[in-house]
């Protein structure tokens, strides 16, 4: 909808009406007509401030993930009321949507558009259009009508170097202005009404006048504009038909001792200009524009005020006159906030106290019992509420306000009623990293924590706090977690303190307050009979607690051991169940690539017992584990692993009996749990929801590599720390951690299915991994290597009649995954062939010896690296094992290769190594029966002989290893990934 802007505005927004210089040609019968249209199509054109939030509310749910509900305040930027006539409707941005919420009905509609976070937000004078902004590489500004939350424009790549750092309308809403954050800013505005991605105007600002952070329009003059750093204002004007700024000045004083309380003027005789920084004492905020003089009003951290007395010639003039610049201590206390409304100037500061002066700066009225914090930003409303306030002088004054909202640096907003003089708290939120977020198992209910050691349970049907306790000794919440049955509620905070809660009343018993570890907590988890409850740390060490219970007293929590069972960090912590009796299991998951099981019925008190330790990888780091669905006769666990595979382990003999290809959006998976059946999964399929860095996803099960069964979004740009899920399947929480939001996301399962549904069935979907498809080269390729290993299976020299088969032999299998480019260790090769081999085993009894191409396909897909052999991973490599040669480049010996080769890792024989660099090299074995050592000789040159120390270069670069070893071209190794087969 990038065009509609300038036909809409024009018909729809009060005030002069501009010509459209795309219609103004146009017939009036046209035009009449469009308008019609417009009428009859536009959802935009005929909305009303009732359309956003109707009466009936109905949801079509037509994505997998949608965005129900956001829990947080971004502080840093300011709330705006849109309405607050028949219903009271705010604005105000979490992460990276902007949210417009009606306070009267307890809704929200939420305008999802930006894949950054927002960094600034503007919303017109008749607040019927909303900008929004972020920053990143791709910077992108977005108008929102507010009445239908419909995009109507937006400006893409503006600001590309550094994303935009303050936007704003301009008076008649048709010109947009943004600010950006280059190393060197550029102010650049826009005809938002037309469809266009050009700049009317734009401006490069020096950086000498330090780093601008904020830009508006005069309201009354669309020519003019302000924008400000901490040490300078800079006025803009567009009258000479370009970008035209000056920065305002003011003439040093000398001696600070001058400056008196009240209001005084410069000296006459003094001839030299400073910074203002230096006038008065601290950093300047926002200005604004006089309402009806020529003036600029500049307030500072210091509760000082200057006013500006401007010229109309000031930019072509570039100075003002020594008298033209007041400074007037206004208050004791730094101000945070200055604005304008009809005919008052109104300050907000630190103390949470907001005052009304007049022109003079004389106080009218002030409200300092609101019990507020520093102030972030004051909106009014657009319409007037008309009373009678008091000012402080002689004679009272009839005084005409408006009601206002309030939102402070704690996240707190309050709405004021001029009229009826009362005040009203909207929102109390999340102002601190919060990285704490768990479901109860029975009740609709959430309980998320923060770093500021505030605990808060949600009721996320109702959207309403259910209760809320602080902690005023351990405050950094890191975990928290219910045990099966809704009995506790475990805390794990970043002291290491672990404590055991109420659910209901989230109060604890002195007794069940744990601090036993000093290493901060980083999973929780319950064993599912709820006797247990296990800690992981960042000291790589877990901690069991378990539930005593006697005759003589409550149940209450005791405190087993701790035991530092890993080298390295613990990524995931899990509980499950014997299969064979309902006693509960524990294991642990580390960086080490270790899988750590514990004998729970062996350990007791300070003793904590090992029942098995496996190395589960070789080179992946597994991130996060789950258990996987009874989907057949075997138990398995899931693990995901930093190189987007997901493996699923048979839970006795904890070898790998399959490996797939998991998501690949950007990031490894941080963590996967399992949904429960709902009743809206008409498909009555198995889930899984997972998250990346950033995004927040859902799985069809049973894993197959299907990339079309799996579906994620952008939930918290800035990364998400971990994510909870309903008790019935059907909402989603995601932690943004330093974002300080919680999001809900609503899940239809119908949408889940349907996308998959689309991506084709049987080996459609696997084509797509495959470059050019399956009418590409890399195809055929695939078919010509099978069909040769049925030839070569059969002998190549036989003369026997070729038997036919859609089958071939595992034991060509290796050889045949390695033509095509993809090499797997021993142990890989290991896991492929008992994957197969195993496949049918629990069902039939009996193993599977051979595999046809589709087969083949899927298993191909699975196992290969997901993004090739990178570039950088030989990189790091020749940085770990060589040394640094004159140039600086890390390089490997000869002998030092070598000797890597054959007792490290997999280990290779002196003859294998031969073989494969005499391969490599194009040379043939010479049989000497009176040699031990191998030797070697030129293809097509027989008659002189080499070593293998001849045949290897001395000193070893990465790319003599890239290039004159392993024969892969400078193209192929310098763009990133090895996909294909070297020539």
């Amino acid at each position: 909808m990038i065009g509609i802007g300038g036909l809409l505005l024009t018909s729809i927004m009060s005030g002069t009406e501009a010509p459209n210089p795309e219609t103004s040609n146009i017939p009036q019968s046209q035009s009449e007509a469009d308008k019609l249209r417009l009428t009859r199509e536009s959802q935009v054109y005929t909305a009303t401030s009732e359309t956003l939030f109707p009466k009936e509310i109905t949801h079509n749910r037509t994505h997998a993930l949608s965005l129900d509900w956001v829990n947080g305040v971004n502080s840093t930027l300011p709330v705006f009321i849109l309405q607050d006539h028949s219903q009271l409707v705010f604005l105000y941005a979490g992460a990276h949507v902007a949210i417009i919420y009606n306070y009267t009905t307890n809704s929200q509609h939420i305008l999802q558009g930006h894949c950054n976070p927002i960094s600034c937000l503007c919303v017109s004078q008749d607040r019927r259009w909303i900008a929004t902004a972020d920053q990143s590489l791709k910077s992108t500004v977005i108008i929102w009508d507010s009445y239908s939350g419909i995009p109507v424009h937006t400006l893409f790549d503006c600001h590309s170097d550094g994303g935009v750092i303050a936007v704003a309308f301009s008076g008649d809403t048709k010109q947009l202005v943004t600010l950006g954050n280059e190393t060197d800013q550029c102010v650049c505005i826009w005809d938002w009404t037309q469809d266009t991605q050009e700049p009317l105007w734009l401006a490069e600002l020096s950086p000498e006048y330090g780093y601008q952070n904020y830009i508006i329009f005069n309201p009354y003059n669309s020519t003019q504009l302000l924008s400000s750093s901490e040490s300078q204002v800079l006025f803009y004007s567009t009258a000479q038909s370009c970008l035209q700024y000056v920065p305002l000045k003011i003439i040093k004083l000398g001696d600070e001792a001058t400056l008196k309380l009240n209001a005084s003027l410069f000296p006459q005789s003094s001839p030299e200009y400073c910074n203002i920084v230096r006038m008065v004492r601290g950093p300047l905020n926002p200005s604004v524009f006089h309402w009806q003089d020529f003036k600029v009003i500049t307030p500072t951290a210091s509760g000082i005020v200057m006013i500006w007395e401007l010229m109309e010639d000031l930019v072509s003039n570039r100075s003002l006159s020594r008298d033209r610049v007041k400074i007037i201590s206004l208050q004791d206390h730094p101000i945070t906030v200055l604005t304008i409304t009809d005919s008052c100037i109104v300050t907000g500061d630190t103390r949470g106290h907001i005052n009304f002066y007049d022109e003079n700066m004389l106080l009218l009225t002030w409200y300092n019992n609101l019990n507020l914090d520093a102030i972030v930003s004051i909106s009014f409303s657009k319409e007037f509420a008309q009373g009678y306030l008091e000012d402080c002088t002689v004679e009272a004054k009839p005084l005409m306000s408006r009601n206002f909202v309030v939102c402070t640096v704690s996240s707190t907003m309050v709405y004021v009623n001029v009229q009826k003089g009362i005040s009203e708290g909207i929102l109390q939120e999340n102002c601190d990293p919060l990285h704490a977020v768990a479901c109860h198992p029975i009740r609709p209910v959430v309980v998320m924590g923060n770093h500021k050691g505030t605990l808060k349970a949600w009721d996320y049907e109702q959207k309403r706090t259910v209760c809320c306790k602080v902690f005023e000794k351990d405050k950094e919440i890191q975990c928290v977690t219910f045990d099966p049955q809704g009995r506790y509620l475990a805390i794990g905070f970043a002291s290491g303190a672990v404590h055991f809660l109420d659910p209901d009343t989230l109060q604890s018993d002195p007794k069940e307050c744990f601090d036993y570890p000093k290493d901060s907590i980083s999973h929780m988890s319950f064993s599912s009979d709820s006797c247990y409850l296990a800690t992981a740390d960042v000291g790589k060490a877990i901690t069991i607690f378990r539930l005593k219970t006697t005759e003589d007293s409550l149940p209450h929590w005791i405190y087993m051991g701790r035991y530092r069972s890993h080298y390295k960090p613990i990524t995931d912590l899990l509980f499950g169940v014997h299969q064979d009796s309902a006693k509960p299991r524990l294991f642990t998951l580390g960086k080490d690539r270790m899988l750590v099981e514990y004998d729970l019925e062996n350990s007791d008190l300070d003793q904590i017992v090992i029942s098995s330790a496996k190395r589960i990888e070789q080179s992946a780091v597994p991130i996060c584990m789950t258990w996987y669905p009874p989907l057949g006769a075997e138990q398995f666990f899931v693990i995901a692993s930093d190189q987007y595979k997901m493996k699923l382990f048979n839970s006795t003999t904890k070898l790998c009996r399959k490996t797939l290809l998991g998501p690949t959006y950007g990031s490894p998976i941080k963590k996967i749990g399992n949904l429960p059946t709902s009743k809206n999964n008409e498909a009555g399929s198995y889930y899984m929801a997972y998250i990346t860095e950033d995004k927040i996803g859902l799985q069809i099960l049973p894993l197959d590599g299907n990339p079309f069964k799996s579906h994620a979004v952008v939930c918290h740009p800035t990364g998400v720390s971990t994510f909870a899920h309903s008790h019935d399947g059907r909402f989603v929480f995601t932690a943004g951690g330093a974002d300080c939001t919680v999001l809900s996301w609503q899940i239809s399962y119908n949408a889940l299915e349907g996308a998959a549904a689309l991506g084709g069935k049987d080996l459609t979907p696997y084509y797509t991994l495959l470059e050019g498809g399956k009418d590409g080269k890399f195809y055929r390729e695939i078919e010509d290597f099978f069909y040769y290993c049925q030839i070569h299976n059969q002998g190549l020299e036989s003369m026997d009649t070729r038997r036919l088969s859609a089958n071939i032999p595992l034991t060509e299998v290796t050889s045949l995954v390695r033509a095509l480019a993809f090499f797997p260790t021993e142990q890989e090769v290991e896991d492929m062939l008992n994957e197969i081999k195993l496949s049918k085993y629990a069902e039939t009894g009996e193993y599977t010896t051979d595999i046809n191409l589709e087969e083949l396909i899927k298993l191909y897909v699975n196992h290969r690296p997901a993004f090739g052999i990178s570039s950088d991973e030989i990189a790091q490599a020749f940085r770990v094992l060589g040394d640094a040669n004159t140039a600086g480049r890390p390089v490997l010996q000869r002998d030092e290769l070598l000797e890597i080769l054959q007792v490290r890792g997999e280990v290779m024989t002196e003859d294998e190594l031969a073989e494969c660099f005499t391969s490599l090299f194009g040379y043939i074995e010479v049989k000497d029966e009176e040699s031990t050592e191998p030797h070697f000789s030129k293809s097509n040159d027989v008659s002189q002989e080499y070593s293998l120390e001849s045949v290897i270069p001395e000193e070893i670069s990465m790319e003599i290893f890239t290039d004159k070893i392993l024969g892969l071209p400078p193209s192929t190794w310098k763009s990133g990934h090895f996909s294909q087969p070297a020539e």
